[in-house]
């Protein structure tokens, strides 16, 4: 990565954290980083949590992999399913009552970071934490702007990368992370899935930054950032 490339991904990830340094304060600041199956979420969520830390800011880091389903429940429809995929995937009751609601105005701000190991299809029984007063929690993973969530969400990014370069991004991590083409039937659950929620919750509506990660050297904000009202749903009114 040349000097001038790194300046452009820097410069964006110093953007959001001022944008969030603008927001009207909250015990803990609730923000999500959407996207596909490698579209990079991980990476930049991680990448903004350090650049917060290095500016004296408290970051809880969390995904909602931490909160998947059991198997009996995420396959009810069958394995290669992709409407079981979208609705079933995910505990969004166990992930508002662990981790978002708790720090929320008026919460307790104690939390848990995950509840389930979806490699060892284990529940987890994680030690609360205490959340420290002006703290920024951020999210990343899938589905983060359904209906159900939109309330939660102080701000957000939704990682805009086309099918075609996230699955074979996706699956270069190694064995086991399927075929690198997005029609390959091995992908039908998870590409059509993605498919589902784009129709009904239309995550770009409803994000505050719409970022383009599809070169991982030069993102950029395909649409302009929302004002900072603080809450989703009146950032975009539907």
């Amino acid at each position: 990565m040349s000097a001038g490339q790194l300046a452009t991904r820097q410069s964006l990830l110093l953007s959001l954290a001022q944008r969030w340094q603008e927001l009207p304060a909250r015990p803990v600041l609730r923000v999500a980083v959407d996207g596909v199956d490698g579209a990079g979420k991980t990476t930049f969520a991680d990448e903004l949590a350090g650049l917060l830390r290095a500016q004296g800011r408290s970051v809880i880091r969390a995904s909602v992999d931490g909160f998947h389903h059991t198997r009996a429940v995420r396959y009810r429809l069958g394995r290669t399913s992709p409407e079981g995929f979208y609705h079933d995937s995910y505990n969004y009751a166990a992930l508002r009552s662990g981790l978002l609601d708790p720090l929320r105005e008026g919460g307790t701000l104690r939390y848990r970071t995950a509840i389930f190991d979806v490699n060892t299809h284990q529940r987890l029984n994680l030690p609360m934490q205490q959340a420290e007063l002006g703290s920024i929690l951020i999210v990343d993973g899938l589905f983060l702007h359904r209906p159900e969530l939109r309330d939660v969400w102080d701000d957000s990014v939704f990682l805009r990368v086309d099918f075609a370069v996230s699955v074979p991004r996706g699956a270069a991590r190694g064995p086991g992370y399927g075929s690198p083409d997005p029609d390959a039937e091995s992908n039908r659950r998870y590409v059509e899935g993605n498919r589902l929620y784009f129709q009904e919750a239309q995550p770009e509506k409803w994000a505050g930054v719409v970022v383009d990660n599809t070169d991982l050297e030069n993102p950029f904000i395909c649409t302009p950032a929302q004002p900072s009202t603080g809450i989703i749903r009146q950032v975009r009114p539907s």
